[in-house]
C-alpha cells in the first residue's frame, strides 16, 4: 500500500503497520513528516496499553531522524508497572528497522475530585479566529489539508508570539474516530511554527523533541496554542505553550529548537 493510498486519514493501518499518506507530511521536507503526525500515532499506541485507574500525564518524544512517508512499525510498552505510578516506551521504525522517532510517557493515578482545582480561562475561541495564510510547500500535507487552523493572535511567517486553534479534518487512523488526546498530540507540535520569530524562507528551526505536559483530557474538537518562542545567543531555540480547549487550559508543550540557516 503506498503512501497515496489513502485521501481520507492521516495514517492507514496495513497488518501489523501503519502507512504514512501525504496528509502526514511537513513543511521542511517533501518526504518527511510533520512532527504533529508522528506524535498523534505514538500518542493513540499508548492509549493502547491496559492501565486502569491512571491517566497520562507527560508524553515526550525524540525525533532522532526525519520521520519518512511510508510504512512504518509502531510500537509502545509498559516498562516501569506500578498501580500509582507508571512509565511508557514506544518507537517508530522505518521499513529497515531504523528508529526515527523514540517517546517515553508517564501515567499516574488522577487527583481524588474532591482536591481543590486550578483553573485557567481559554482566549477567545475559533469562532473569532481567522483562516492561517501559510504558504504551504508542499500539497497535501499536514497543515492545512489534515488540520485546520484558525489564528486570534500572530501569523504564519509574523515574528513573536501567537494564539491559534487546531482542529483535525482527517482521523489519525482511517476509520477511527481521533481521541482526544490524539487531537492534543497532533496540534502540540505547533509552538514553534505559529510562533516564529525568523523567517521561513532564511531559517530552520526544527524541533528535534516535544514534551506535552497534559493536565486533563480535552473535550470538543478544538485545541488552542498560546506560543512563545525564545532563542538564546550562542545556544539553542526554545518554543513554549500553553494547551487549551474551550473550556480552559489542558496543559502545556515545550519544543527545543535546531536553529540554522537554509
Amino acid at each position: 500500500m503506498s503512501a497515496t493510498a489513502s485521501n481520507h486519514a492521516i495514517f492507514v493501518q496495513d497488518g501489523a503497520a501503519f502507512v504514512a499518506t501525504e496528509l502526514a507530511r511537513g513543511p521542511w521536507s517533501p518526504d518527511a513528516q510533520h512532527g504533529g503526525a508522528a506524535a498523534a500515532l505514538l500518542m493513540r499506541e499508548f492509549e493502547q496499553l491496559d492501565g486502569p485507574g491512571l491517566v497520562l500525564a507527560r508524553v515526550t518524544y525524540e525525533f532522532v531522524r526525519p520521520v519518512p512517508l511510508g510504512a512504518l512499525d509502531v510500537t509502545a510498552s509498559v516498562i516501569r508497572p506500578g498501580k500509582r505510578v507508571q512509565l511508557l516506551e514506544g518507537s517508530i521504525k522505518a521499513p529497515d528497522g531504523t528508529e526515527v522517532v523514540i517517546a517515553r510517557a508517564l501515567r499516574i493515578r488522577a487527583a481524588d475530585s474532591e482536591v481543590p482545582i486550578t483553573d485557567s480561562a481559554p482566549p477567545p475561541g475559533p469562532e473569532q479566529g481567522r483562516d492561517n495564510e501559510f504558504r504551504s510547500p508542499y500539497r497535501p500535507m499536514f497543515a492545512p489539508d489534515a488540520i485546520e487552523i484558525k489564528f486570534v493572535r500572530g501569523e504564519f511567517h509574523g515574528s513573536g508570539p501567537a494564539t491559534a486553534w487546531f482542529r483535525l479534518r482527517a482521523p489519525v487512523v482511517a476509520g477511527e474516530q481521533p481521541s482526544p488526546l490524539q487531537r492534543l498530540a497532533a496540534a502540540g507540535d505547533f509552538g514553534n511554527g505559529i510562533s516564529s520569530i525568523l523567517s521561513w524562507d532564511e531559517y530552520l528551526f526544527i524541533n528535534p523533541d516535544l514534551t506535552l505536559y497534559i493536565d486533563r483530557a480535552p473535550t470538543g474538537e478544538w485545541i488552542g496554542l498560546e506560543s512563545k518562542t525564545w532563542i538564546a545567543k550562542d545556544g539553542v531555540g526554545t518554543a513554549e505553550s500553553v494547551l487549551y480547549d474551550e473550556l480552559g487550559r489542558v496543559g502545556r508543550a515545550t519544543q527545543s529548537l535546531l536553529i540554522a540557516r537554509r
